[in-house]
């Protein structure tokens, strides 16, 4: 998965996951006619994207071995206009990763209010928005756990006026506030949304 972890208790490396560089260092992982594809998408290069989605042959939700699509690519990376482009080609927002996460947590763990707004604004109905702001990875974690851990605001901000619950907890029995600095106004908003939501 494609998604940093934290404050959930456990002991965690310092290095900040998005200082990485990535690549794909064994291309021989990524099969051949993906590999153009996936390239794209990492870099945020929608010419070449393009290019590589009318030449795909298979789906374009095929993923690379770790379940990421290139949808998830492209919202990880913060990537919107390339986000666009696979959505008008037919790419699943419901695509789950080998730990569980949809495009929307990578948007939401990154920040990108944009592309967390593009992704629900796709929705084909509200029963798949739903399920986009409650679905869990392989940590409990729902889109608004991952907003919260980055502490973006707006995108919080975006996530509970779509719907999100504000008590969902984790597997480790973390709600999206115990995960944002405390005294933050991540937690001010979270813990105040929680208060006036009935339980579930």
């Amino acid at each position: 998965m494609a998604i940093p972890r934290g404050r959930n208790g456990e002991e965690e490396a310092e290095e900040a996951f998005f200082e990485q560089e990535f690549e794909f260092e064994d291309t021989n992982s990524v099969p051949p006619h993906l590999l153009n594809l996936f390239d794209a998408a990492e870099n945020g290069n929608l010419v070449a994207l393009r290019h590589a989605l009318d030449n795909l042959i298979g789906s374009i939700d095929q993923p690379l071995e770790d379940g990421d699509t290139a949808l998830h690519l492209t919202c990880l990376y913060g990537h919107l206009s390339c986000v666009q482009l696979l959505l008008e080609r037919g790419a699943s927002l419901e695509a789950k990763d080998e730990d569980g996460a949809l495009p929307l947590h990578d948007a939401c763990a990154g920040g990108y209010t944009e592309i967390a707004q593009l992704l629900i604004n796709s929705a084909p109905d509200p029963d798949c928005v739903k399920r986009m702001l409650e679905s869990v990875d392989v940590e409990g974690d729902t889109p608004l756990h991952h907003a919260a851990r980055g502490e973006h605001v707006n995108v919080i901000r975006l996530l509970l006026a779509s719907g999100a619950y504000p008590s969902r907890t984790n597997i480790y029995g973390k709600t999206p506030s115990e995960l944002a600095a405390p005294d933050t106004e991540p937690q001010r908003i979270l813990e105040e949304a929680a208060s006036t939501v009935p339980s579930q």
